[in-house]
């Protein structure tokens, strides 16, 4: 019977320390947004020149298919 006792004691003092080592490890995570480019010097390119509109359901711009895969909604000009 001791020895159960024992080893009873021996397995959450192995989970007290697990648990303490894992509370020191995990630190809280936050995000921030991507500030990205600087809009004061846009660079054209020639897509940039193009602008966006649909053959049938797909975005287009410049006679390359955009948009994922996603239907384009009535409002964007039909080509």
């Amino acid at each position: 019977m001791y020895s159960n006792r024992k080893h009873r004691h021996r397995y959450q003092s192995a989970a007290a320390v697990a648990l303490v080592a894992v509370g020191f490890t995990a630190l809280p995570v936050s995000a921030r947004p991507d500030p990205g480019q600087p809009l004061d010097s846009p660079v054209a390119t020639s897509e940039s020149l193009c602008a966006l509109s649909r053959v049938g359901a797909q975005f287009v711009r410049c006679d390359n298919l955009t948009g994922n895969g996603v239907a384009a909604p009535g409002w964007v000009p039909e080509r």
